[in-house]
């Protein structure tokens, strides 16, 4: 029997919790080929002739146990090229949220952040308002957030070093800004990064970003650049988000993850991430732990 389909079980790796017996309960119960172990007690996969119509409410019962489940096409799934969204997705915060603490309205950004990151406000507006709140916050304090209050989310590094390892591009696509792209993708050795500009003068922010504003369209814009510049199809790229500015890109890339997302944009993507970290991305593709990139 052919497995055009491939079910994909994973978990947090600092919480190996994935137990063979379930892995070969839900193989019998759908008829799948044999289990592959990609990391034991963390990821598992087994090929399936069909996508199971009781997926959602298996994946749903997995969620308690704090298991991750996906169904997609076995065919072409490593990629070639993964865009990257950075805040609450390469990095666990929000820069222009840490940026307005130091600024002292924290809450009310936080606030608006949150609401358009749901998809609730117009991105590009939401932006102008937040940013307009950090007007004359001295630009050194750029330094000091980065410094003191950004850290990364696990597996970053992982995965972009064995996408690259394996031939792939990696390009970090922010609506955020580039005083932090820059910082994060040298760190996570992406090959480039693209995100807004904050302007600055006399050592002071002015409350006004470059235009244009990169966002939900740039997002898009960039993974059909990147493929074209590539000589690949948008199929072959791999774009992972949290914000409801991500979901173009999650839509059109061949695989769209949404890590750790608002349940708004869960909702709207088939391949939801919310206990694993960022190796996910890897074992979704068919990576095993011993693929990995040292």
């Amino acid at each position: 029997m052919t497995h055009p389909h491939i079910v994909t079980l994973l978990t947090d790796p600092a919480r190996p919790v994935l137990e063979t017996a379930l892995v070969e309960s839900l193989r019998n119960a759908w008829g799948g080929g044999e289990a592959r172990w990609l990391d034991l007690g963390i990821a598992a996969e087994f090929g399936v002739a069909e996508v199971p119509e009781n997926r959602w409410q298996v994946w749903q019962d997995l969620q308690g146990m704090g298991i991750d489940m996906a169904v997609q096409p076995a065919e072409g799934r490593r990629k070639r090229l993964l865009l990257a969204d950075m805040d609450s997705t390469m990095i666990r915060q929000e820069c222009i949220d840490e940026l307005a603490a130091l600024a002292g309205v924290g809450e009310h950004v936080a606030a608006i952040t949150a609401r358009a990151m749901n998809g609730e406000l117009d991105f590009e507006a939401a932006l102008n308002e937040r940013v307009g709140l950090l007007r004359d916050l001295p630009e050194e304090v750029i330094t000091r957030v980065w410094q003191e209050r950004i850290t990364f989310m696990p597996g970053g590094h992982l995965l972009v070093a064995t996408m690259r390892a394996h031939g792939a591009y990696a390009a970090l696509v922010s609506g955020g800004f580039t005083s932090f792209t820059e910082k994060v993708a040298q760190a996570l050795g992406f090959d480039e990064h693209r995100a807004n500009t904050l302007l600055a003068e006399g050592g002071k922010l002015t409350g006004q970003v470059a235009r244009p504003i990169l966002g939900k369209q740039a997002k898009l814009d960039s993974l059909l650049d990147l493929s074209t510049r590539l000589g690949i199809d948008p199929a072959q790229a791999i774009a992972v988000g949290d914000g409801a500015n991500d979901l173009a890109m999650l839509h059109r890339a061949g695989m769209g993850v949404a890590l750790h997302a608002k349940p708004s944009v869960a909702a709207e993507c088939d391949l939801r991430v919310n206990h694993g970290d960022l190796t996910a991305l890897l074992y979704l593709q068919g990576y095993a732990r011993s693929d990995f990139a040292a």
